[in-house]
């Protein structure tokens, strides 16, 4: 009964919701940023400009650094935005955009706010930002327990990422927004990705916010969050400003004021590779599970993509290709096309049941002559070289987080879509796709270069059974099971691998 008392309550309604869209580009082309890139944009014509941030100092700071650029409106949408230091900060940024006029409006997954509710209610007090929660859960305390009376609802979530400004620029990829997807130092080869774009595509991705922030699962915060008191806000905002000056947040000052990021973008000097780009999108329906097949982001991408000729390189951390995708990399690979595929090993996976639901394909992929590697949990002691990071390599966590795929050495896709049944079927996802022989080249030659010494190579021994290849410079040594997992845990992913939840995953 108490459950049910907790559980049942029914979400507000909608009937009072504002309505608002992005400013057209009409709008803000005499903003600082629409100034500064306008020559390159009549220069280009109907491509778009883009620029990598593989370093996650570069990513934080790009955020912060657009919404200081901004002049008219920063759209915002997450999946997840902790409450610490980079969060924070952010969070501050925002604040400081709208007390110089832009309008703000933050859209975020319900799921991944845990102790925002306070600082968002604050936030939303501020006539020039709006918060929105994706999929809300009625109950603010103990949110798992909504999933007891909505579960189906609510296993959907808003996995979307994009940072929009003045709708100029924007970024997207696979950051949250969070200490781990920026902390720098000791990072491992494409542990995540995001990308600066400017151009057409930029109103398209502006359109996308539009369609999300008015569908039938975006909430206004004032309809969910307690009430707070002005002072709140005031209170917010000094422990920010006391925060930037504590030396917990010294890198990431030092990252913004170090940057040289928005000076050259206004100079006309940001080196942008200029290419045709197609946003894909799920339809924001798909969060109620009303969405059409043919709508659905992986649909999007079979389209836009055709079928691979030569070479299908895939990055990405949480790997399950269920059968539907063994059969097409079996296919690819019966055609001669390469496949090469990085994921995360068991001992780097932050998921225990995911890793399950990828390792029983392990053997029926390199059967199929899928190359196959695993990202290692790297140490402190095993910092990597950073003299690539104008590519896609530098990062901060020890394990895998980037979504990113080249098709034939001349596309790549970035985004914040997971090869796994839950991008394909629960999550609402987005993303780019570039058709720029530059881009994806890079990310082979990568793959080539450097994949081996910070991944091990999976293969099948002369009895068929797996092995793993770790090469540490001139020394390769080989195991006979997940390396640097224990039997514990190793039997624990096997009993995961045997339940039925792979849809789910």
């Amino acid at each position: 009964m108490v459950i049910a008392g907790v559980t049942g309550c029914a979400l507000p309604a909608m009937s009072e919701r504002t309505e608002s869209a992005a400013l057209p580009i009409q709008q803000t082309e005499d903003t600082r940023l629409g100034r500064a890139i306008a020559p390159a944009l009549a220069e280009h014509g109907d491509k778009s400009g883009i620029v990598t941030l593989a370093d996650p100092y570069d990513a934080f700071a790009a955020r912060v650094l657009l919404a200081e650029g901004a002049d008219a409106s920063l759209d915002v949408q997450y999946y997840i935005w902790r409450y610490d230091i980079s969060g924070r900060l952010l969070l501050n940024a925002l604040y400081r955009a709208a007390q110089r006029g832009v309008r703000v409006r933050l859209l975020l997954d319900d799921n991944g706010i845990a102790d925002l509710d306070q600082p968002l209610s604050a936030l939303d007090g501020h006539p020039n930002i709006e918060v929105r929660l994706f999929n809300p859960f009625p109950t603010r305390s103990a949110k798992w327990l909504g999933y007891l009376s909505d579960f189906s609802r609510l296993n959907h979530r808003m996995h979307n990422k994009s940072f929009t400004a003045d709708n100029q620029a924007a970024i997207i990829g696979g950051r949250n927004v969070a200490d781990e997807y920026f902390g720098a130092g000791y990072g491992a080869l494409f542990a995540d990705l995001d990308i600066l774009a400017i151009g057409p595509v930029v109103d398209d991705l502006s359109a996308d916010f539009d369609r999300y922030w008015s569908s039938a699962s975006a909430y206004p915060a004032e309809l969910l969050l307690p009430d707070v008191e002005m002072e709140e806000l005031t209170k917010l905002i000094e422990s920010a400003q006391a925060l930037e000056q504590s030396p917990e947040a010294t890198a990431y000052v030092r990252s913004v004021a170090d940057s040289g990021f928005m000076s050259r973008l206004f100079e006309g000097n940001l080196r942008f590779t200029w290419a045709p780009v197609t946003m894909v999108s799920d339809d924001p329906a798909k969060a109620l599970g009303d969405s059409d097949d043919d709508k659905l982001m992986s649909r999007q991408l079979v389209q836009a993509l055709g079928e691979p000729t030569s070479s299908f390189t895939l990055v990405s951390p949480y790997f399950i290709p269920g059968k539907a995708g063994l059969a097409l990399f079996r296919d690819l690979e019966s055609k001669g096309v390469e496949v090469r595929v990085l994921t995360n090993s068991l001992e780097a996976n932050d998921v225990a049941l995911v890793h399950a639901g990828y390792a029983k394909y392990r053997k029926p992929l390199l059967e199929a002559g899928v190359e196959l590697f695993e990202m290692r949990k790297l140490d402190e002691g095993k910092s990597l070289e950073r003299g690539l990071q104008s590519g896609l390599s530098g990062s901060s966590s020890s394990s895998l987080h980037a979504k990113t795929f080249a098709v034939d050495g001349d596309t790549l896709f970035v985004g914040s879509f997971n090869f796994d049944p839950r991008s394909t079927h629960l999550n609402t996802e987005l993303g780019f796709i570039i058709e720029s022989r530059e881009l994806a080249g890079m990310l082979d030659t990568l793959f080539d270069e450097q994949v081996a010494s910070v991944a091990y190579e999976v293969v099948l021994d002369d009895d068929g059974d797996l092995q793993w290849i770790e090469r540490n410079g001139d020394e390769v040594v080989r195991h006979s099971h997940d390396p640097e997992a224990g039997a514990f845990k190793r039997g624990m992913v096997f009993v995961f691998s045997l339940l039925p939840i792979e849809g789910l995953l």
